[in-house]
């Protein structure tokens, strides 16, 4: 996939990497940064996380422009000055009082233009990082689009987003600003071979074994890209070079990592509705959202189907292999261990 998106990003093909939080696209993408820097083409990286309002927007893409240095910063500080940006000061000067406060929307407009200036003299490229944040900003989509709609094809851009159904809507939906302007790419889980492969080929490179705990890695992750790695990265830690993973290395990796990250699960949980909770119980016990289990919790099958639409949409569920699984396999462990009915 770091092949195929590095040369999206060479053709100037707009794509939408769409995928869960924490499933590696962030990762992936500061690869195929890396690997295109060093050949040339500068990344502009746009966080849009949690955006609520314009004055976000256009901070964060201020943000992105300050981010770059050398040769690249020189030639977009050279542009701005002649629209009277400085890049890197935007926050101050949207937080002035009112009479001498910048309009948000003209200074959005102001640094894509300079952006897309600077593309012209040198090489880069942009990540919109979180692009479903947008989604918080009115109007915020639409301005993008109309700013860049004319360089789509002289500019290399990529757009990420961990909301799998919002990141559909705004290049799917025809009301929407973005509707059919990205091919969208979604980021899956591994293959069981490839993630026994990297944790082998790991292991092995500084002179470790992982004896037989791999498979229990791989049988635990179920795909998970980022918490296969974590994982992995547990055990080998207890590892001295020369020596051999075990179950006593495996079992103490994963209540390290279990303690890292129950609290964080427990407030993803907690954050829900109770309907969306109880789904993703019976989900995580492997049940039907309609069978026992559900039964048990008194939930409703109008409740477990619109739950679960809903979870799909971000990103907490995911369907495989004609159902419903938990995406985070440390999530499904901690609602396990939290709720054994």
């Amino acid at each position: 996939m770091v092949i195929d998106i590095a040369q999206r990003i060479t053709d100037h093909r707009l794509t939408a990497l769409v995928g869960p939080r924490r499933y590696g696209k962030t990762s992936l993408l500061k690869r195929v940064a890396a690997d295109l820097e060093a050949v040339g083409p500068q990344p502009v990286w746009i966080d849009l996380y949690q955006m609520t309002s314009m004055a976000d927007l256009a901070s964060a893409v201020d943000r992105g422009l300050a981010s770059l240095v050398g040769p690249v910063r020189q030639v977009l500080d050279s542009i701005a000055s002649g629209v009277s940006l400085k890049i890197g000061m935007l926050g101050i000067e949207l937080s002035r009082r009112h009479r001498e406060q910048t309009d948000p929307v003209l200074a959005l407009r102001s640094l894509i233009e300079v952006l897309v200036d600077t593309s012209r003299r040198h090489d880069i490229f942009v990540v919109f990082d979180e692009f479903s944040g947008i989604a918080g900003v009115e109007g915020g989509a639409g301005v993008l689009r109309t700013e860049l709609q004319h360089h789509f094809q002289s500019l290399g851009i990529v757009f990420a987003g961990s909301e799998p159904s919002t990141m559909r809507a705004l290049f799917s939906d025809q009301t929407q600003p973005f509707f059919a302007q990205a091919d969208l790419v979604e980021v899956g889980p591994l293959a069981d071979e490839a993630v026994l492969r990297i944790i082998e080929d790991g292991f092995d490179c500084t002179n470790r074994s992982t004896g037989g705990v791999t498979s229990r890695i791989v049988d635990f992750a179920k795909g998970h890209p980022q918490r296969a790695m974590q994982l992995s990265d547990a055990v080998w830690r207890l590892v001295e070079p020369g020596g051999t993973a075990g179950s006593q290395a495996w079992e103490q990796a994963l209540a390290e990592v279990r303690a890292n990250v129950d609290t964080g699960s427990e407030r993803v949980f907690g954050l829900l509705p109770a309907g969306h909770q109880k789904t993703l119980r019976a989900v995580a016990s492997a049940e039907s959202i309609y069978g026992r289990h559900a039964q048990l919790l008194n939930l409703s099958p109008g409740t477990a189907q619109g739950a679960s639409e809903a979870l799909v949409g971000n990103g907490l569920l995911r369907h495989q292999d004609g159902r419903l699984v938990v995406v985070d396999p440390l999530l499904a462990d901690w609602l396990r261990r939290r709720f054994p009915l």
